[in-house]
């Protein structure tokens, strides 16, 4: 099967997430480095008309969205499996998936690690601590929430790792480098075992932000 070639922003969770994904499948694939400032901009704007991260390209078909990158990938990659076959656990996971789209990431992660990370890294901006703190509300909802969810399984559909998990951790692992991380996961201690678990696996060690940023640099 050719290569895949992942365009994404180094450092971007959803990039993250497909990578992580790739490498658990072992999968032969190329990061192609997107400038923070080139989103919306030719030749980026043409592979994704809203100006984000991270877009797929393999055997010349391109595809944004990374809910549907992932899924993709399981088909086409049909080993390990990510998707359980049982219909409840398959909707477990794919609650999960839409969790962290519309909610962990939406008014939690593109305010807090933006604030705390993006902004200081990239572009030497200061954090809005009033941003921050408008935030934490929806934050300890939205983890208060999925730990409900996790309960006492290893991972967010049962007993093995699901798409659901791939792109959880990339945001998760993202919140725990800020300070807001302590308060959100004192009473979450499931989710700390669980995000333990998860960066322990060789497709999350691989896939940190100063990897690749090595990729990109070898790009």
């Amino acid at each position: 099967m050719s290569e895949f070639i992942v365009h994404s922003v180094p450092g971007s969770p959803f990039g993250r997430a497909v990578l992580a994904t790739l490498e658990e499948k072992r999968a032969s694939y190329r990061l192609s480095p997107v400038a923070p400032g080139a989103l919306r901009i030719e030749p980026h704007i043409s592979r994704h008309p809203f100006g984000r991260v991270p877009v797929l390209e393999h055997d010349g078909f391109l595809l944004y969205e990374t809910q549907a990158i992932l899924r993709y990938l399981d088909r086409v990659l049909p080993a390990p499996p990510l998707t359980p076959a049982d219909p409840k656990a398959a909707a477990r996971m794919d609650r999960a998936m839409n969790i962290n789209d519309w909610y962990l990431f939406q008014g939690v992660n593109n305010v807090i690690t933006f604030h705390r990370i993006v902004g200081p890294r990239l572009m030497g901006l200061t954090p809005d601590e009033s941003a921050i703190a408008g935030a934490m509300p929806k934050a300890h909802a939205v983890c208060n929430e999925l730990s409900r969810l996790l309960g006492a399984q290893p991972y967010f559909a049962g007993e093995a790792v699901t798409l659901a998990d791939l792109l959880l951790a990339p945001q998760l692992d993202f919140l725990a480098q800020t300070p807001e991380w302590g308060p959100l996961s004192a009473g979450n201690r499931n989710l700390l075992g669980w995000l333990d678990r998860m960066n322990a696996r060789s497709g999350l060690k691989a896939t940190t932000w100063e990897r690749v940023a090595d990729m990109a640099k070898a790009a």
